[in-house]
């Protein structure tokens, strides 16, 4: 069973629910398409809402390649489908030795221009360097003034998305928990014990399908995302049988 929806949980999502339906509003009354920047997963779950809300179903979401993560929102207006997503792919070549630069690294790089997270969508790394989705706006600010990414010089030039690497298949784990609570499904996703696991969540590290919380009892639910400061980003696949001793079978994949 998948969780159902989770409405707007503070002022800053009822304030981004209101915007998006106002846009869908614009659109819909002059014709003419509208863009966002780029949306979080969360994001794009409250426009869906919104969307539906307003009475709109003339749009689609586009982060620039089939798996992308953060993606733009298109309402198409008259101009359908063939209104040009306002953003594009740099690819920024790591020269000389550059060590195992990451994401962080890279994002860490480009908000260090003054270009806001909602401007930048995916980033894809690999041995060479990382492709960058951007919006136009910011794009030629990235290309003239971004020269280093940590200690490390980089190149930059446009790309397109095919030319990005072909993404490996992450791998499974499974493993059996005691009961379907956040504590108890993080201590074993961490492999550290339900304490430490509860101390996380207390602490305000643990944020559900990007929503932040601080209850151990929390149910989790097939498909849901977590996000763990320190640790990083998992997603929660099937939920399966029981052992004969009540452990509950779950498969689970990491970022």
């Amino acid at each position: 069973m998948a969780r159902g929806y989770i409405p707007p949980v503070d002022d800053g999502e009822r304030l981004f629910f209101r915007r998006i339906k106002e846009l869908a509003g614009a659109a819909q009354s002059s014709g003419a398409p509208r863009q966002t920047a780029f949306l979080s997963d969360r994001q794009q779950v409250l426009a869906c809402a919104a969307l539906s809300a307003a009475g709109c179903a003339d749009y689609h979401f586009d982060g620039g390649y089939p798996e992308a993560e953060r993606k733009i929102l298109c309402l198409h207006g008259d101009a359908g489908k063939d209104a040009a997503p306002r953003f594009g792919c740099l690819f920024l070549e790591a020269m000389g030795e550059h060590g195992a630069l990451t994401h962080r690294d890279y994002l860490g790089a480009l908000l260090s221009l003054g270009v806001k997270r909602e401007c930048v969508g995916d980033i894809v790394t690999c041995d060479a360097g990382a492709y960058v989705f951007l919006l136009d706006t910011v794009a030629p600010l990235v290309r003239e003034e971004l020269c280093r990414v940590g200690r490390c010089s980089v190149r930059v030039r446009g790309a397109q998305a095919g030319e990005l690497p072909q993404q490996s298949q992450r791998p499974l784990c499974k493993v059996s928990i005691a009961s379907l609570r956040l504590d108890a499904l993080l201590a074993a996703m961490l492999h550290i014990s339900r304490a430490d696991a509860a101390g996380l969540v207390k602490s305000g590290a643990v944020e559900i399908n990007h929503v932040p919380t601080a209850s151990i009892h929390a149910e989790v639910y097939e498909n849901d995302t977590f996000s763990i400061r320190g640790y990083g980003k998992y997603h929660l696949g099937e939920i399966g049988s029981q052992s004969r001793k009540g452990r509950i079978f779950v498969s689970y994949y990491e970022y």
